[in-house]
């Protein structure tokens, strides 16, 4: 194995984003719980949200993203070494939603498995994947954001209903040769935190071995919109402080998509002007693990987000587990 003196660094190849078809407005909500689009709007920003097809599962729309992905990155599936899906609401409990997209997409020569950190899954997938290709063990790795959480949620109440939109978001990532440089394209740095002792302000109400069924989420919103606003706060400027940089110094923030509001709260703690946030939580929704990856494919494919670029991504997810990471696209 060989190690992290010998300077490689995980470039951004490739990216592509999936959102299914069916788009179901503010307005539609209304007709199915006690709510209105001001509500909604003055309370999360969202407008409105896209949910899967009935014969849609999570790997589907993963598999979209990933072909998107590979056609840009101008490989092929099976120059694959590694396919790890960020997801919490997988295809089945086994196995991992991973292999179903290794299937899909006719890879037969790497290696997959699902990383369990809901919206921050993306974040833990790409650091884990960036530890896997600094030890030179993996030279390109795909990264996928798949959510449904259309599927988990409770359809009568009104605080979280309204929250969730499915999709996917992917990234290929290849390992080349560097200086580790800031000024140099790659992932820069990640860092992850999770404390347990929150696990309860946001959850499922079941799982395999507790009630033998998926459950549907629940959620303390006030207390999760606190610790969201404090901890991505400091994982931002924790990340900054560590390599040497400022807020000035970026130039994209693209944070995870939950709400406007944590999204401003937390820019105005960094002293970021609106004009370097991404935002596409008011069409999106709350795509969990997915989001990221999302506003990152939009915003480039758009022609906002060019190669070069800093960006700083951070999200925080049920557990509680957040993060932050340094890239230059």
């Amino acid at each position: 194995m060989t190690n992290k003196s010998q300077n490689i660094r995980s470039v951004i190849i490739g990216y592509g984003g999936y959102l299914p078809e069916r788009i179901v407005t503010n307005e539609e909500l209304t007709t199915m719980v006690d709510t209105s689009h001001d509500w909604i709007v003055e309370r999360t920003g969202i407008h409105q949200r896209h949910f899967a097809a009935d014969d849609q599962v999570t790997s589907d729309l993963a598999v979209n993203a990933a072909k998107i992905a590979l056609e840009n990155a101008g490989i092929k599936a099976e120059d694959l070494d590694l396919i790890i899906v960020g997801t919490a609401t997988p295809d089945k409990t086994f196995p991992s939603t991973a292999t179903r997209v290794q299937e899909k997409i006719g890879n037969t020569t790497g290696f997959a498995f699902d990383v369990a950190a809901v919206c921050a899954g993306f974040l833990v997938a790409v650091s884990v994947a960036d530890q896997f290709i600094q030890s030179g063990q993996v030279k390109n790795a795909l990264v996928i954001g798949a959510e449904m959480p259309s599927r988990i949620i409770d359809m009568n109440d009104r605080r979280t209903c309204v929250l969730f939109g499915d999709g996917a978001g992917a990234w290929i990532l290849q390992g080349q040769k560097s200086e580790r440089t800031p000024e140099e394209r790659g992932v820069i740095d990640t860092k992850i935190y999770s404390d347990g002792r929150f696990c309860d302000i946001l959850h499922t109400d079941g799982g395999p071995s507790s009630t033998g069924k998926v459950g549907q989420i629940q959620m303390e919103g006030r207390e999760v919109f606190r610790h969201a606003v404090e901890k991505l706060a400091d994982a931002a400027e924790n990340i900054l402080k560590k390599n040497g940089l400022t807020s000035a110094d970026i130039d994209w923030f693209i944070p995870h998509q939950a709400n406007s509001r944590i999204i401003e709260a937390v820019a105005k703690r960094l002293a970021f002007p609106q004009e370097k946030i991404i935002q596409t939580v008011y069409k999106h929704a709350n795509t969990s693990a997915a989001s990221i990856p999302l506003a990152f494919y939009e915003a480039v494919t758009e022609g906002r987000v060019k190669k070069g670029d800093l960006i700083l991504h951070e999200a925080i997810g049920g557990g509680l587990v957040w993060g932050s990471a340094l890239v230059r696209f």
